[in-house]
């Protein structure tokens, strides 16, 4: 299969990111994830199928989506409410092409490599004079590995800075075949208690592990990224077996520490989807410190956010 034939789903291209690897960026966000964490922050990126997106704040009630919809999916009732029949809804995207006011977005849609590269080469002179380059996020990248694989190879033979962003639940297989065309591995770790990583994401971390393991004997360098959600994965405890476990691996350039947010609570109320952690604060930069210190204590280099 050449790279023309290659499609992947995909459900956004944010430009000028400055959090997904050196310089400035353009990271393509891949759909699809095997994990379900309770504290994810883009539930849009689980599912691998197109979804569609309702703001009520934005609707005006003209009704165009009523007559496009084949499954009358969409209804207005007596009093003016409107109502979405998520169950009945096949994203087939009808509605959102006549929705004038944007109240109706779809995450998720069929690209070739070549569309996301014409995006991409628009800022090639953004990573060349900022050290930049491209990050596959998602979801889970690779569980569109051959999609990611070809994107990678492109990205490369064009002369870019390449990065994976990787919950490292994947098979070693899939892994491996993109690591020819990396020049950086962003490697989540959630939690290091394997009943607890799979309490809080759905699955065990056996695999992320020895992933991680293998893949410290590969010449790309690797960033560790913690999720710090409190009252989870934030106690000493937690903290110093974690920093055991990266204390001899060589290829770790450092851990950072990404603090749980509330930006994504009206993700999970547009897509009518239940949030998980409706009550956790977000952690202080005091705090982010304390775990920073005793990351410090297993000479390992924290990157705090």
């Amino acid at each position: 299969m050449n790279r023309e034939e290659v499609t992947g789903i995909i459900f956004d291209i944010k430009r000028y990111a400055v959090h997904d690897g050196p310089g400035i960026r353009t990271t393509v966000f891949l759909k699809g994830c095997p994990l379900t964490c309770i504290w994810c922050h883009n539930p849009e990126a689980i599912s691998l199928s197109p979804e569609l997106v309702v703001h009520p704040e934005k609707c005006i009630i003209c009704g165009a989506c009523l007559e496009q919809c084949p499954l009358k999916a969409h209804e207005t009732t007596v009093n003016g409410e409107r109502i979405f029949h998520r169950e009945r809804c096949e994203a087939c995207g009808k509605c959102v092409e006549v929705c004038y006011a944007e109240a109706l977005t779809m995450y998720g849609k069929n690209v070739s490599v070549e569309e996301v590269m014409d995006e991409i080469r628009k800022d090639a002179e953004f990573y060349r004079n900022s050290g930049g380059g491209v990050t596959v996020s998602g979801g889970e990248p690779l569980v569109q590995h051959q999609f990611i694989m070809e994107l990678l190879k492109q990205c490369k033979q064009e002369g870019f800075h390449t990065a994976l962003d990787t919950c490292g639940y994947a098979r070693w297989e899939a892994l491996e075949s993109c690591l020819p065309y990396l020049d950086l591995v962003l490697y989540d770790l959630k939690h290091i208690d394997a009943i607890l990583h799979k309490n809080y994401t759905g699955v065990p971390n056996t695999r992320i592990l020895v992933n991680l393991r293998k893949l410290d004997h590969y010449a790309v360098p690797i960033e560790i990224r913690i999720p710090v959600v409190p009252g989870i994965n934030d106690s000493r405890e937690v903290i110093e077996d974690i920093a055991r476990f990266l204390q001899p691996m060589k290829n770790i350039n450092g851990v950072r520490l990404l603090p749980f947010h509330r930006y994504a609570d009206s993700k999970y109320m547009h897509l009518g989807r239940k949030n998980t952690m409706p009550d956790v604060d977000v952690p202080d930069m005091a705090r982010l410190r304390e775990i920073a210190a005793w990351m410090h204590e297993y000479d390992v280099n924290v990157i705090v956010v």
